[in-house]
């Protein structure tokens, strides 16, 4: 939670230095701004390569049908989650349009950071995606295990820097983005804006879980509201912890509240908190309408358009770090190469969905108890 707060102050104070200082302090927080995001955008095709190598060569191997069935249900209820967000947030989002209109001018007296550094990727995220699953799936097949160290140990390193330099650095980053807004008088009309979306994020979540503990509840013959009771220690822990893998003792017990079978709530639990991230899917696909309606240089998505993005984002997001903001540092790099985003509009979405990460979390933890259901009921009907 100290994070959030930082993050509300970092938008404050750049605000503030927008406003009210001389252009020099504005032009110095856009300078750190422009450094740091070239770093950013450096790591993206690292983390992605690492973590997806690393997540889908440690998925158990002899676990068969209740390894599928589990994988399934998970990706299918992101993807689902993620069409319902994109269908309620471009009905949404077209009445902020006064706000948009407004904050289409950001660019107009845009000021220029004193100095910028190139740091290029060593490669691109399509191409980090495909290497991470040709080696994926290659490690788990031939089982080697030195490539398995490998992929881990660069996964550790990468989350170390997100966890030392990279989110502890972002209020500052954001400040910068914020202070460039308010110079160019285009702030309040955004900050608007982004109080409906995160609103919005938040409905929408507690629609997803209403949604799918009744699915469950159908499945299984059990009463919806008493499931979601029983799952609340696990939500509001997650609150607390934003990581879905720091409240896992917690949703595990939750979810043996809920009567499911010990074996798959041992299996399905740890799984789905690296796998499963419907919260999160809500509030990225909501958030990047937003920008884009806020940006007059990106068109607002058809559905087949998104569609791509939304499946993608189900894949990049497996074995998301177990740290504040990993699914939206790792769908950075498909907002870049899928929807056209710039370093402002992903570091507007990374404001935006940081500022929410801990709702997010919660409804990823929350689902987890739904398809964990799912699966028990699934296995026993068989």
């Amino acid at each position: 939670m100290g994070l959030i707060i930082k993050l509300i102050l970092g938008i404050v104070a750049g605000t503030l230095i927008g406003l009210y200082t001389p252009d020099w302090m504005t032009q110095l927080l856009l300078t750190f701004k422009a450094i740091f995001g070239q770093l950013l955008f450096f790591t993206i095709p690292l983390l992605i390569l690492f973590f997806i190598t690393s997540g889908i060569a440690g998925l158990p191997q002899n676990s068969g049908k209740l390894l599928g069935r589990t994988l399934g249900i998970a990706y299918l209820s992101t993807i689902i989650a993620g069409i319902v967000a994109y269908f309620v947030a471009s009905i949404v989002v077209p009445f902020l349009t006064t706000a948009a209109k407004s904050a289409k001018q950001t660019d107009a007296n845009a000021l220029e950071p004193f100095l910028t550094l190139d740091m290029p990727p060593v490669f691109g995220v399509m191409t980090a995606l495909v290497l991470a699953f040709i080696f994926g799936l290659g490690i788990a097949s031939t089982k080697a295990e030195n490539l398995k160290q490998i992929s881990d140990q660069g996964r550790d390193i990468i989350e170390l820097l997100l966890g030392k330099v990279i989110i502890p650095l972002l209020p500052i980053y954001i400040a910068g983005v914020f202070a460039e807004m308010a110079a160019a008088g285009t702030v309040f009309a955004t900050l608007k804006t982004f109080g409906i979306i995160l609103l919005l994020a938040v409905a929408l979540h507690w629609v997803y879980i209403t949604a799918i503990y009744t699915l469950a509840a159908v499945k299984s013959g059990r009463n919806p509201f008493a499931l979601i009771k029983n799952m609340l220690p696990a939500y509001f822990t997650a609150l607390g912890t934003m990581s879905s893998a720091a409240t896992i003792p917690v949703t595990l017990q939750s979810v043996k509240n809920n009567k499911v079978n010990d074996d798959v709530a041992n299996f399905a639990v740890p799984l789905c908190a690296t796998v499963h991230l419907a919260g999160s899917t809500i509030t990225i696909v909501s958030c990047t309408l937003a920008v884009m309606y806020l940006h007059s240089a990106l068109a607002i998505p058809s559905f087949l358009t998104i569609l791509p993005f939304i499946l993608m984002l189900g894949v990049v997001m497996l074995a998301a770090p177990g740290v504040p903001g990993g699914a939206v540092m790792s769908a950075v790099g498909l907002l870049g190469s899928m929807l056209g985003f710039g370093e402002t509009a992903i570091a507007l979405m990374i404001a935006l969905y940081m500022a929410q990460d801990s709702f997010g979390t919660a409804c990823n933890v929350t689902g987890d108890g739904a398809i964990a259901l799912l699966v028990d009921s699934s296995r026993q009907q068989a």
